[in-house]
């Protein structure tokens, strides 16, 4: 049986805040590397190559995120039974045998992989992002591990310690970067990046190898671990893949857009990593241990779901009056004018998409809970064959916002398709509640930051805007907010 340790676990609500601080502050230092980029080096083929390999960063961290909810209700299972050890094991190995062929994509065949990426930037954007290749793939591949450890902790009720070693990692990658920027050019960003992955992974790993209760000897069963892994991580990498798929057109948009839509990108991906992630993290082991009805899985969908809409909502309307003076004052003179305005106006057409990721990364926790992911490989093919047309007929008709538009249209799909998975009652009931949430705050939104606007300049109305919004939110809290906090307070 499991040790005890004598004091009341955290709630939900308690991890989910708790976790939710440390993307915060993992968000913000990665926000410091974004600026110390645009301050450093512009915006042209060089940023347009570093971060066309970036994104297969994303891409593999995405892909941690998942491995890390996926393998949490086995886990904690595994603790229950006692064969904690064995388990974890299994997961090793099986995340060994797919880091190394990605290593080997990214190291060694790095030339040819960044031709692929940057195929529409100039030599020396290839010649960037075939450097940053080499230091960024084995800093995802630490990531993986990372996410593994924190999901063995995790298992133990713990989350602190994974959060301190993710903001910790954060605060050392920025340091490396600092200190190396001047000298080494812009691949010292990867550098920095790798070193924020090591770093990650040590502190979880080290308190694992303290605290874990191993229990008995078990059969590894590696092969069917790593069939459960391809089946968690299929569905994130290709939603990331998404993004990817839509920086290959932006490159031929012009030098400059890759950039500008990756900014936007991040923008935007990390209200949704804030808010939405935290919860679906925390949220995974409260619902392994319960009986999970349909009813039960709409109520958690929608609930969770209707704090992030008003985030996701107030940033929209703030970025849509002063997006272009927060992007130029973050980034720096090349940002100013036309190219802040685009940005801005990226994030600004990319609030439907957060809404439909912070359904997507809600609801597919469940997935693994319910066990319905048998289908997702399938799914995750079908919906990036479909997003590859979807994406080259939306940026070739309307360039930077065609991209965005794809991004919505695509990440809504897999949303319908995982609710339907789960069950068509879930479907019904979880689109009814979250159609019905997201009219609310975002017609709350539209209304208090186009009154603001019609009568103050722009930086106050923004300012006035968000407080309104805040006030009628808590105004109509009985029409949603005050049911979900009350929920995720009671849900252990």
């Amino acid at each position: 049986m499991p040790k005890t340790t004598g004091l009341p676990p955290r709630s939900t609500l308690a991890s989910g805040l708790l976790t939710a601080l440390s993307l915060v502050v993992v968000t913000g230092l990665s926000a410091a590397v974004g600026v110390v980029i645009a301050r450093e080096f512009g915006r042209g083929a060089d940023t347009d190559g570093f971060f066309a390999a970036y994104g297969v960063f994303l891409v593999l961290v995405l892909a941690a995120s998942a491995v890390r909810i996926a393998v949490l209700p086995s886990l904690a299972r595994a603790r229950r039974d006692a064969v904690f050890g064995s388990v974890l094991l299994s997961y090793v190995v099986a995340l060994g045998s797919v880091a190394l062929p990605v290593l080997l994509v990214g190291v060694v065949a790095n030339d040819s992989t960044a031709r692929w990426l940057a195929g529409g930037l100039p030599a020396s954007g290839r010649e960037a992002a075939a450097d940053a290749l080499v230091f960024l793939v084995p800093a995802a591949v630490a990531h993986l591990f990372a996410a593994l450890a924190a999901s063995a902790l995790a298992a133990h009720d713990s989350y602190g310690t994974a959060a301190a070693g993710y903001a910790l990692g954060s605060a050392v990658g920025l340091a490396a970067i600092l200190a190396t920027v001047a000298e080494h050019g812009i691949v010292a960003c990867a550098w920095g990046t790798l070193a924020n992955g090591v770093v990650s992974l040590a502190v979880p790993a080290i308190a694992l190898l303290r605290r874990a209760e191993w229990g008995r000897r078990a059969g590894l069963a590696v092969g069917a671990r790593l069939v459960e892994l391809a089946r968690a991580a299929a569905l994130p990498i290709v939603l990331q893949a998404f993004f990817v798929v839509c920086l290959r057109f932006a490159a031929g948009v012009g030098t400059g857009a890759v950039t500008s839509f990756t900014y936007a990108y991040f923008v935007a991906a990390a209200l949704v990593s804030v808010t939405a992630s935290s919860l679906g993290m925390v949220s995974s082991v409260p619902l392994a241990r319960a009986a999970l009805s349909p009813e039960r899985a709409s109520r958690h969908v929608v609930n969770t779901s209707l704090l992030s809409f008003a985030a996701v909502a107030a940033a929209a309307g703030v970025f849509a009056l002063v997006g272009d003076g927060i992007i130029r004052a973050a980034l720096g003179p090349d940002y100013a004018g036309e190219a802040g305005e685009e940005i801005g106006r990226v994030i600004v057409l990319l609030g439907p998409w957060m809404a439909a990721s912070i359904g997507v990364t809600l609801t597919f926790p469940i997935l693994f809970v319910a066990r319905r992911e048998r289908p997702l490989p399938l799914l995750a093919a079908a919906a990036l064959l479909i997003h590859g047309l979807v994406a080259w007929a939306a940026v070739r008709a309307f360039g930077l916002d065609g991209a965005a538009l794809a991004l919505t249209l695509s990440t809504l799909l897999v949303f319908a398709v995982v609710l339907l998975l789960i069950s068509p009652q879930v479907l019904t009931e979880s689109s009814r509640g979250l159609a019905l949430g997201a009219l609310l705050t975002g017609g709350l939104a539209l209304a208090v930051f186009a009154a603001a606007d019609a009568i103050l300049p722009a930086t106050a109305a923004a300012a006035l805007g968000a407080a309104l919004f805040a006030a009628l939110l808590l105004a109509t809290r009985r029409l949603g907010l005050q049911e979900a906090w009350g929920y995720l307070r009671t849900l252990d």
